[in-house]
């Protein structure tokens, strides 16, 4: 099996954290978003989307969107409740992660990180920022109540979240408000460090 992906991504940390949480034997490849290489024509025969990450299983079959490679690997496992409303949760918080989170705290990161800050998008970089703690917010707020933002189990909506947030900072986010999420990104490193991260499994 073969996974495309960069580490740098938060997309892609999500699944290779998986992967290696499960022990799932995976070959790494390296992919350069900066570089183009996700629009050569090889690679749109995987994903016509042009994006990363995307497995390619030992069959041939192409899995791709972070998040359903995340439910597709941790069903059965620990990781992804069996009771049907739980399992429900673990996908609302993945929805809200594409829709409420990622666009801002992501593009955030990847206008000062990727890009460098360019002056024609710094509007856009501070516009993001209103959106961008109102997710924080949300998860705060659960993260209060509970351990994880399922329960008190960590399951895949954690390692959604955990993937942007945890690097939030990059893209000018100040978590020092945000308690529950200190402890909980600390709780969820702890299973990131645990873990060979290498690109090459």
């Amino acid at each position: 099996m073969v996974v495309y992906g960069d580490l740098q991504s938060g997309n892609c940390l999500k699944v290779k954290l998986i992967l290696s949480l499960l022990g799932i034997e995976h070959q790494w490849q390296h992919i350069n978003i900066l570089e183009s290489e996700t629009h050569t024509p090889e690679f749109l025969a995987l994903n016509p989307n042009g994006k990363i990450p995307v497995v390619v299983f030992d069959d041939g079959r192409v899995l791709y969107e972070s998040n359903a490679i995340l439910s597709y690997f941790a069903e059965g496992s620990d990781y992804l409740p069996q009771d049907n409303f739980l399992k429900a949760k673990v996908y609302q918080w993945l929805f809200f992660e594409q829709y409420s989170h990622e666009p801002y705290i992501a593009v955030a990161r990847y206008i000062q990180v990727y890009l460098g800050m360019p002056a024609d998008r710094v509007e856009q970089y501070e516009a993001l920022h209103e959106k961008g703690y109102k997710a924080l917010d949300v998860m705060e707020q659960q993260l209060s109540e509970s351990n994880f933002l399922v329960s008190d189990n960590v399951t895949i909506a954690d390692f959604a979240l955990y993937a942007y947030t945890h690097v939030a900072d990059d893209g000018g986010y100040d978590l020092r408000g945000y308690p529950h999420i200190k402890r909980w990104l600390k709780a969820v490193g702890q299973l990131h460090a645990s873990v060979d991260m290498e690109e090459a499994v």
